[in-house]
């Protein structure tokens, strides 16, 4: 079977991506330990079959530093509330695999929610499901389904942020309006 040639323009931010973690892998950014990594990812980019990484072609610099203090805030609130669970509950904490059904079907955005949602201590994704956005994470602390739907609009606010600074204009026109649905006494 053979595939269609992705144009090196798209392959860019793979590219960059793949040099940026040689580089730290090795903890050298060297001119020269860069252009090894850059031949390195040309090669695995045109041996391996990766999926062009396609952007929104957007970035909102206010909505990603609100993001990321807001992972900032939300990794130090939960950074104390395992603590707190594991100091006074221990193993008889109930916890729970829960799905969030995601808004956007873009790869970028899910795996970027998957990956923020797993460096805030108390959660990890365990899978996903591609054809529909789904997360299913391990999650700390689960005793009932209110405390289950609390922690899937987390998630949903976490995703919001990122289409707020990455997404499309069509994603982030969903988002406007369900927080405007919302406001007005609606339900998204």
């Amino acid at each position: 079977m053979t595939r269609s040639r992705i144009p090196l323009l798209v392959e860019i931010p793979l590219l960059v991506w793949l040099v940026i973690l040689w580089g730290a892998l090795w903890q050298d950014f060297s001119a020269g330990n860069l252009i090894f990594g850059l031949l390195i990812a040309l090669a695995v980019v045109n041996i391996f079959y990766l999926p062009p990484v396609e952007l929104a072609g957007r970035l909102n610099l206010w909505a990603a530093a609100v993001f990321v203090a807001a992972f900032v805030l939300n990794v130090a609130k939960a950074s104390f509330e395992v603590f707190w669970i594991a100091l006074t509950r221990g193993p008889r904490t109930k916890n729970g695999v829960v799905a969030v059904q995601l808004r956007s079907h873009s790869d970028l955005l899910v795996t970027a929610t998957g990956h923020t949602i797993s460096l805030i201590p108390g959660s990890l994704v365990v899978d996903v499901d591609r054809s529909t956005s789904t997360l299913y994470l391990h999650v700390l602390d689960i005793p009932d389904p209110d405390k289950a739907d609390r922690f899937r609009d987390q998630v949903r606010r976490i995703e919001a942020g990122l289409i707020r600074a990455i997404g499309s204009k069509e994603e982030v026109a969903m988002v406007k309006a369900e927080a405007a649905n919302r406001r007005n006494g609606g339900t998204s």
